[in-house]
């Protein structure tokens, strides 16, 4: 698994919207990766939360990586399609994207979402998203 971990950081680090929103890749496990993003005012909308897209981004790479832990060795994987549904307002000290694998197959992967808002102690449900991914001819891992 670390090989694989090494692989799937080295694709985040080379993701420039990622570094561009400041997300960080913190959580790496078989079917499930988690991606932390911090709010900043170059990421807001005009209320002053954090913007959906920039939300919906940071997700569909916790889901896309997620996808990629269980992926055949040597391919890759793309977004098919996805969807989203925003609960509540998006205002919290730290985001937690977090990418589940809910079905894997030979050729797509279906993945749940979840964006975690944290203030404080608290820990709310900000965003729910359903992906599909599929495996493409890709870099060895």
């Amino acid at each position: 698994m670390s090989e694989l971990r090494e692989h799937i950081a080295a694709s985040f680090s080379a993701q420039g919207l990622m570094a561009t929103l400041g997300a960080r890749l913190v959580v790496v496990n078989a079917g499930e990766v988690q991606i932390a993003l911090l709010p900043r005012p170059e990421l807001s909308q005009q209320h002053g939360y954090i913007h959906a897209g920039a939300l919906t981004s940071v997700l569909d790479s916790a889901c896309g990586y997620a996808a990629l832990t269980v992926a055949p060795a040597g391919l890759d994987v793309l977004t098919v399609e996805f969807k989203i549904n925003f609960v509540r307002p998006a205002l919290a000290d730290r985001f937690l994207a977090i990418g589940k694998v809910t079905k894997a197959g030979k050729t797509l992967t279906v993945c749940q979402g979840e964006v975690v808002g944290e203030l404080g102690s608290r820990r709310e449900t900000v965003a729910v998203m359903q992906a599909t991914i599929i495996n493409v001819a890709g870099h060895a891992r």
